[in-house]
């Protein structure tokens, strides 16, 4: 993120999810942050861009802490089905399933798909924008364990460029160190670097 003059982010920040598994995130990668989790489940409004969605779920949530708060949206991109379910994923999930988008994507053998997500940071005054990318493919079938690490069903499916694991299959330090492409990258270490950089 490039600004001439970085705004400083306030040292107690609001996570405002339902959402287990971006909450462990959030532990793993924000520690330098003081963040405190508010579970409450954010309206979302109906857009194929992440960034409006969390944009406009950033000021909700505001609403309803009146603190400085964080909120994540992300979509998730199957490039042969001309980016499909994109910011509709839980739409999908809902409707279709994980099962519903493999037998979509029977016989493709252009499995290449990716996870774009964007974190929204809001005080009242000031918005920030940290955006991800997550590259892979998709799984043939679905392959790995549940656990409390997990964010969507996806977990299941998605393969991250380098491996061939699912990301159910692979261990914590796995996910954590994974490898990346050059355009690769995760919206909370976004936030996170952002973070250290006001402090300087």
């Amino acid at each position: 993120m490039s600004k001439e003059e970085l705004i400083k982010l306030k040292d107690e920040i609001i996570f405002v999810t339902t959402n287990k598994g971006k909450v462990e995130s959030a532990k793993e990668k924000l520690k330098d942050i003081k963040i405190d989790i508010y579970n409450y489940e954010v309206d979302e409004i109906r857009s194929d861009d992440v960034k409006e969605i969390a944009k406009h779920k950033v000021k909700e949530a505001y609403k309803v802490v009146e603190k400085p708060c964080i909120s994540l949206d992300a979509g998730f991109y199957i490039e042969a089905l001309n980016g499909f379910p994109k910011a509709y994923v839980n739409f999908a999930l809902d409707t279709i399933g994980v099962e519903g988008i493999l037998k979509l994507m029977e016989k493709e053998t252009n499995r290449k798909c990716a996870f774009k997500e964007c974190l929204a940071y809001y005080d009242g005054e000031n918005m920030l924008l940290f955006n991800g990318n997550h590259e892979g493919i998709l799984s043939e079938e679905i392959k790995g364990k549940d656990n409390d690490k997990k964010w969507s069903d996806l977990w299941y499916v998605f393969i991250p460029y380098g491996y061939d694991k699912t990301l159910a299959q692979m261990s914590d330090e796995q996910r954590e160190n994974r490898k990346r492409c050059k355009e690769n990258n995760s919206a909370m270490d976004e936030l996170a670097d952002y973070y250290q950089k006001t402090k300087k």
